[in-house]
């Protein structure tokens, strides 16, 4: 397993992630758990999470896991803060109250008493950033969060943070996460550049383009009763568009070529593109972990790139995994 610095920090971290959103939902504890320990001894050191993942179920059968394994000093634990936790007004967002009483609540789940990247889940534009930076400088000042990140931001908004913690001397933002995939290139646009400029990392998430890029789909009207598009519907089911589909087709074919499965090449893209740090993977198996455990310490030959970028040009895009930010204003024509 390779190893890479997480942006300017002296942290490093596995070169795929584990992502922990199916824990719960669909992922009972008892596979959830054997998914831990596959992913550790395979050198994954990077575990992702969330307080909103499946109501705090996640964080709590990962906390579990490191309170019955004693390994917490080994794994890099991320999780974030920003959707509603509860009815209330405050219950939600990135202002300071909120911040505050969420991070307690996750040490709680997690059963530590730090995170290692506590991460922003989407923007609060409403609330100035000086208010959110001042209550993650004081989770780091207390010790109960060692570095912070943004999930989901325009480079824009993650630019404001960095100049606003260098002119306060909190702490800086070290990495963001972002969707990213071969149907949606459009961070290549203004985050990359950005954070190869000022030293972010990046971690993106649905590297397979939730599973269209693995084949899961061969209808964008009619998709698998199991697959997530299914199970959980909206802005799941918003991403498997019939563009998308038919350059997942023809990737299929491209992958194949190449002696990979479409799964191993569609994640061996996203980890080889400049700017990244590490995809996160979230399988719901201990073989869909195995299979895609083979291609971490590969490399994208120069034939694979020039092919992938024949079908969807950089900076473009032909499914929308953006459609959880507001601020992205593109519209994709016709991507049904």
């Amino acid at each position: 397993m390779q190893y890479h610095q997480l942006g300017r920090s002296g942290l490093k971290v596995s070169s795929i992630g584990l992502g922990a959103d199916n824990f719960a939902n669909p992922v009972p504890e008892t596979d959830a758990q054997d998914l831990l320990d596959r992913a550790h001894a395979a050198g994954i050191n990077l575990v992702d999470t969330s307080n909103s993942y499946s109501n705090g179920d996640s964080e709590r059968f990962i906390g579990r896991w490191l309170q019955q394994t004693r390994r917490r000093h080994e794994i890099v634990l991320a999780t974030k803060v920003f959707y509603p936790v509860g009815p209330g007004p405050n219950d939600r967002g990135a202002s300071r109250r909120h911040i505050l009483q969420a991070c307690e609540d996750s040490l709680r789940r997690l059963q530590t008493d730090y995170i290692d990247l506590y991460q922003l889940h989407r923007p609060s534009p409403e609330i100035p950033i000086e208010e959110t930076l001042l209550a993650l400088d004081i989770l780091v000042r207390d010790g109960k969060v060692r570095y912070i990140g943004t999930t989901t931001h325009p480079a824009w908004q993650v630019m404001e943070a960095l100049a606003a913690s260098e002119r306060h001397g909190w702490p800086r933002f070290v990495s963001d996460q972002p969707p990213y995939n071969l149907l949606d290139r459009r961070i290549e646009n203004e985050l990359v550049p950005m954070a190869l400029k000022h030293g972010l990392g990046l971690i993106p998430w649905a590297p397979m383009a939730s599973g269209v890029l693995a084949g899961r789909y061969v209808d964008a009207q009619n998709v698998p009763a199991d697959s997530r598009a299914a199970l959980r519907g909206g802005i799941y089911a918003e991403r498997v568009t019939a563009r998308g589909i038919a350059v997942a087709n023809t990737f299929i074919e491209t992958a194949r070529t190449a002696h990979l499965s479409p799964a191993q090449l569609a994640i061996l893209w996203v980890k080889e593109q400049p700017g990244v740090t590490a995809p996160l993977f979230g399988p719901r198996t201990v073989a869909q972990l195995e299979h895609i455990l083979a291609i971490a310490d590969m490399t994208l030959t120069d034939e694979l790139r020039i092919a992938c970028d024949q079908l969807v040009p950089p900076g473009s895009a032909v499914a929308n995994f953006h459609n959880t930010a507001p601020w992205m204003k593109m519209r994709l024509m016709d991507s049904r």
